[in-house]
């Protein structure tokens, strides 16, 4: 029981480590990547359809990315998009190929990007301290049903406060690298 509700707790963490990554490749540093463009939507025979799946995005070098789109006559819909998206990107067509050169970040904007990436990790911090939470709870309510005793009940919330140290310490090892990325020049 106890180890069921472990594993569970564990689980839900690792997916909220998963989410904080997720939303931390959202973040720009500057460097060209070809997940910074995947969550910009193409208009695609009237369907809003994801940039990797009309065309072919590969990193030129450091600070360009280049589109291959499958169909030539998207290529307008896809530089449309790209300037839609908030990305600050500007696309430049050759043909039927088009190339996104990454802008250089200003201070300022390090500084915003850093913003983020702390309120995305305070946000991860507290699923998974919601997490625990919900554990504990289960916990609890095992004891009042007189399934496990109060020791077993200290000894299981002291293994899940262990495996919630042991994922905020992973949310702020990912944040400590991301604000050294961003801070990279």
């Amino acid at each position: 029981m106890i180890d069921d509700i472990k594993s569970d707790s564990e689980e839900r963490m690792s997916r909220a480590i998963e989410a904080l990554g997720t939303h931390f490749n959202k973040i720009r540093t500057g460097r060209a990547h070809p997940s910074i463009l995947d969550g910009v939507m193409v208009s695609y025979y009237g369907s809003a359809t994801p940039l990797s799946q009309v065309a072919n995005v590969t990193v030129l070098d450091a600070r360009t990315l280049s589109i291959s789109p499958w169909e030539k006559n998207i290529v307008p819909e896809i530089e449309k998009a790209i300037m839609k998206s908030d990305l600050g990107l500007n696309p430049v067509t050759t043909g039927d190929l088009i190339r996104v050169p990454m802008p250089m970040l200003t201070e300022e904007t390090r500084k915003g990007y850093i913003k983020r990436a702390r309120a995305e990790a305070e946000s991860a911090r507290v699923s998974i301290r919601n997490v625990r939470r919900d554990a504990l709870a289960e916990v609890k309510a095992l004891v009042k049903d007189k399934e496990i005793s109060e020791d077993d009940e200290r000894r299981a919330a002291d293994e899940i406060q262990q495996i919630t140290n042991k994922y905020v310490a992973e949310v702020d090892k990912a944040l400590s690298a991301k604000e050294k990325d961003l801070m990279e020049i």
